[in-house]
């Protein structure tokens, strides 16, 4: 064997399963929340990066400091709530950080989030926009694919709250989940359904995860 060939065998055995994304980060952030515009900056870079799904999950529980989030939705800080939950350790705060499906941190720290990024997604996920299919591999364990229907981008200029007065830009804000489908762990397909069709969504991915949408467990797979 040639040393090229013994190079370019070593790196694809490194190389996650999916050509998409190797991780997800789901940032819990809010308008009404005066730590969050760095976390929001970190979760825009993180969107630049081919190997990130980066998703903004607006939470409502700050409305009550006088400012609406025009993103946000209860079902969102039930996500949240669900996550620390699952981890057992009652952590809910924003700007908070959540790596595919498991460990969190502080979501203005770039290095805290790089840092929960380990093994690649272990399931390979394609998604196929002309034909409207998602196709996963086979692999351990049960899931639930989800198409998430997001905003790629959205400039708010916030008038009252602990932001009041500032206009930010969000990016890859979750408007709403949809189940395409479960998992059994055999290769299937999807049909993917109307890509962004939640009201104010304008773009989609998916992402293959363990367990349901009021208890999220790891994430197995995404695309993009």
């Amino acid at each position: 064997m040639t040393p090229l060939l013994s190079l370019a065998l070593a790196m694809a055995a490194v190389q996650p399963a999916s050509a998409g994304p190797r991780h997800v980060v789901e940032l819990f952030t809010s308008q009404g929340c005066s730590s969050c515009p760095p976390a929001d900056v970190v979760l825009r870079q993180l969107a630049g990066d081919g190997d990130v799904l980066a998703l903004g999950f607006h939470v409502d529980y700050w409305d009550r400091l006088g400012w609406k989030d025009t993103l946000g939705s209860p079902a969102f800080s039930a996500r949240q709530r669900a996550y620390a939950i699952r981890r057992g350790d009652g952590g809910v705060y924003t700007p908070q950080a959540v790596v595919d499906g498991g460990g969190h941190a502080v979501g203005s720290s770039s290095r805290a989030v790089a840092g929960l990024m380990g093994t690649p997604l272990p399931v390979a996920v394609t998604l196929d926009r002309g034909a409207g299919r998602v196709g996963v591999g086979g692999g351990e364990g049960e899931a639930v694919l989800w198409r998430v229907d997001y905003t790629r981008s959205a400039t708010v200029p916030i008038a009252r709250g602990e932001n009041g007065g500032h206009t930010i830009t969000y990016v890859n804000a979750v408007r709403g989940l949809t189940a395409l489908g479960r998992w059994d762990g055999r290769p299937v397909s999807f049909a993917l359904g109307d890509c962004g069709a939640t009201p104010g969504a304008d773009a989609c991915a998916v992402i293959l995860q363990a367990g349901s949408e009021g208890r999220p467990g790891a994430i197995l797979g995404a695309a993009d």
